[in-house]
């Protein structure tokens, strides 16, 4: 998935065969309504339809084109999150979204919602009503019934003409063209030729033109004939030539498609097929082997069998841009086939504890590791397999006997919860949890220092102090000490919050590290406990003892190989030098804070950040650049589910004294105008202009009239230098601080824009270029 601020919509992995007619109506349709529902069977291609016309009419939307992928979405209470999180709002309410929204001129596409038909309704007719330039394009098996919604059916195919004279291209169709394209993709001298014209178009009509039902039989010319396929669906689809193909069930049509290539599948296929379909979004190898295995699958077979699952297009291999690892993804009809295969084995109970199992086990060890060089690799993998995770606290949450499990785990993802920006989801599992279960124990407690801390994050410090009580008060009464130390840790935090007794504060922090010390617990919740103190102690302006801590603090995180929390150690002593006058040095500081934290897309982090360096930049005399800068703190903060800076106590007055400055020296219009500058910016761009970099991403460097590179942004000369290094796409992202698909998509703008093919056409020409530049 590639997002940006104008938008985000997957690059296509195969061709787009066929749809002119329907793509010129919707296309025409489209502008003039306000929601367009495509509606249709599954695997009859709405989802491909819908991101082909939502590609193609990107730029009627000045805001944007944003997917919201629904389909792994199985809560309704999160689906305003779901939505905001896809326009880049993050842990927002329903108001803060229609907020939004309000004055926007976007499309959201909102992909597979018939599973929560009633929750999509009733969202999309409040955002409908709020924000009248909004438009909605939306697929479902069924209409939403959403007021003013129209209807849009998807059909299959055109079914090819059986009577056409062999060899006759204009009338083979587009059914006939993607058995093509997709058997080619397979075999790739593989054609559809005058001798095999006739039996393909067979094929493509007893499949009723179904696009996903083509495809499946197309990938088994790896190892059958078309004479083959077609005498096999003869076989499979007895009933489907029964009566009429017009009115034929859906269901039953996709049901025959998948239970004929269930029936290619071997034993052991087949029992993967089933087992495989309780993971969302896919799985890796480790976790297929780790969760499907057993029973029939020995463990040294699961990898035969999932290359037998892809080769016959039931498993779709991916490779994920951000790391080395593949993974394994089922089309979600054929998931759902897979789910009812694994009722009627009997297996579903124990496939779904197990998969339980494997992600409560992938949490913990992750929780363990997550102060460590391994951080980033954590970081993505947590990221990608949320999905996964959200069904096995769903599972915790809905199973009799299992909240204390659920207590542990969503108490273990406070790595994930605080550290990688999902701050609400975790206030969401965790609240959920812990009225769930209220009995006193162990695993209560570590989910009420962990929800503490998220609450103090998002200024709900009312609950984030009951909590750390309670914790506190069970630690002190079992005689745990390790989980007082956790409390006397969150109560430090909601004390330092709430801009209470500083020495108490202080004092917290010290009984919360001496414990810390004195059992050899050394995690990022030490490193933070280090960094409240040192925060304590700027404000109680002890600077020279602030320091000291904050480098205690930094030698911990470096002896470990931790990255994430020593962010927030750069932007304390970043706060320490400049109030001790070294502006320069604190800029430094919070500027490699600050990109670090886009590793880990440390959200709260980031907001913090930028607002000290808009209290830099004033005291420098650069009043337009922190007005600009105080403007992307507003706005980036609602973003994140918290309240502003200048609502904490005592330790952010001097936001009031950098706004007053500012406001003073620029006058109430200039301030006005730099701050809507700051509040305008989507994430990326606040972070770019904070780091000093170009926001808007169109500002090229200054370069000479001849100059071959002038047509670039700064970035993509940056690009097209490291390219020219020899530097892959995942080197270049590492160097630039950016996700591995950004630099996908500048590595493309620039070869389009210097009209090479290739990489190595830009590597062999850059010596002219470096001439030209003086290089």
């Amino acid at each position: 998935m590639t997002r940006s601020e104008k938008g985000s919509l997957p690059a296509e992995v195969t061709s787009f065969v066929g749809r002119r007619r329907e793509m010129a109506e919707v296309k025409k349709v489209l502008p003039a309504v306000r929601m367009l529902t495509l509606t249709g069977p599954g695997g009859v291609g709405k989802t491909r339809l819908a991101l082909r016309v939502a590609m193609q009419t990107r730029r009627a939307f000045p805001d944007g084109v944003f997917l919201v992928e629904l389909a792994a979405l199985q809560d309704h209470a999160l689906l305003e999150q779901t939505v905001a999180d896809a326009i880049g709002l993050r842990d927002q309410s329903r108001e803060v979204l229609v907020d939004h929204l309000r004055g926007k001129q976007l499309l959201l596409v909102l992909d597979n919602c018939e599973h929560l038909g009633a929750a999509c309704r009733v969202l999309a007719g409040e955002l409908l009503a709020a924000a009248p330039r909004l438009r909605i394009l939306a697929t479902s098996r069924q209409a939403l019934r959403t007021p003013g919604e129209h209807i849009r059916p998807v059909l299959p195919l055109p079914l090819p003409d059986l009577d056409v004279t062999p060899g006759d291209d204009s009338a083979a169709g587009d059914a006939i063209q993607l058995f093509s394209e997709r058997a080619a993709a397979v075999v790739p001298d593989f054609v559809v030729t005058p001798a095999n014209q006739a039996t393909v178009a067979r094929i493509c009509q007893q499949l009723d033109g179904l696009p996903l039902a083509i495809e499946l039989a197309a990938a088994r010319v790896q190892i059958l004939s078309p004479e083959q396929i077609l005498q096999r669906l003869d076989d499979r689809f007895r009933l489907l030539t029964a009566g009429s193909p017009a009115v034929l069930p859906r269901h039953r049509t996709l049901q025959e498609v998948m239970n004929w290539s269930y029936a290619l599948c071997s034993p052991a296929e087949q029992r993967l097929w089933a087992r495989m379909s309780v993971f969302v979004r896919g799985c890796d190898l480790d976790a297929a082997e780790a969760v499907c295995a057993g029973d029939g699958i020995p463990p040294e077979d699961v990898i035969d069998a999932v290359a037998g699952l892809v080769d016959k297009s039931v498993l779709v291999r991916e490779e994920d841009g951000d790391s080395a690892s593949v993974r394994y993804l089922m089309l979600d009809t054929i998931r759902h086939y897979g789910r009812e295969k694994l009722r009627a084995a009997d297996e579903e109970a124990a496939l779904r504890r197990r998969h339980r199992d494997y992600f409560l086990k992938l949490t913990e060890r992750h929780a363990a590791e997550w102060f460590g060089p391994a951080q980033e690799e954590i970081a993505v993998r947590s990221r990608r397999e949320f999905a996964n995770l959200r069904l096995a606290l769903k599972y915790c949450l809905n199973t009799p006997g299992e909240s204390q499990t659920g207590l542990r785990m969503a108490a273990a993802l406070h790595f994930y919860w605080y550290g990688c920006g999902p701050l609400a989801e975790g206030r969401h599992w965790l609240d959920r949890m812990l009225t769930l279960d209220v009995t006193p124990s162990r695993a209560r407690a570590a989910a009420l220092w962990t929800n503490s801390h998220l609450a103090v994050a998002q200024g709900d410090r009312a609950a984030a102090a009951d909590m750390a009580e309670e914790c506190f008060q069970w630690a002190r009464s079992a005689g745990d000490k390790n989980m007082l130390a956790h409390g006397l840790f969150a109560l430090g935090t909601v004390e330092w919050a709430n801009g209470g007794d500083l020495p108490r504060t202080l004092a917290l922090m010290e009984d919360c590290l001496a414990l810390f010390e004195a059992l050899g617990v050394m995690t990022a919740v030490t490193a933070i406990a280090y960094v409240t103190m040192s925060a304590t102690l700027t404000q109680l302006n002890d600077l020279d003892r602030a320091m000291a801590v904050s480098q205690q603090a930094g030698a911990l995180c470096d002896q470990h190989g931790d990255r994430w929390a020593r962010t927030y150690v750069l932007y304390i002593r970043s706060l320490t030098e400049w109030m001790r006058g070294d502006v320069a040095r604190a800029r430094a500081c919070a500027e490699e804070a600050l990109r670090d934290q886009q590793i880990f897309k440390d959200a709260l982090g980031t907001v913090f950040v930028i607002e000290s360096l808009a209290w830099y930049a004033g005291s420098s005399g650069e009043h337009e650049r922190a007005a600009v800068l105080l403007g992307a703190a507003h706005r980036l903060y609602p973003m994140e589910g918290s309240k502003p800076l200048a609502d904490l106590p005592r330790y952010y007055l001097v936001h009031d004294e950098c706004e007053r400055q500012t406001r003073h020296a620029l006058g109430d219009r200039g301030f006005q105008t730099a701050f809507d500058r700051g509040v305008s910016f989507e994430s990326a761009q606040a972070v770019a202009y904070a780091l000093g970099e170009d926001a808007d991403g169109t500002t090229s460097a200054p370069a000479a009239a001849d100059d071959p590179l002038a047509q670039l942004t700064r970035r993509e000369r940056q690009v097209a230098e490291l390219i020219a290094e020899g530097l892959s796409n995942k080197d270049i992202a590492a160097r630039l601080v950016i996700s591995t698909r950004t630099a996908e998509g500048h590595v493309q703008n620039v070869l389009t824009k210097l009209g090479f093919t290739n990489r190595v056409q830009l590597a062999a020409s850059f010596g002219e270029y470096r001439q030209v530049r003086n290089l």
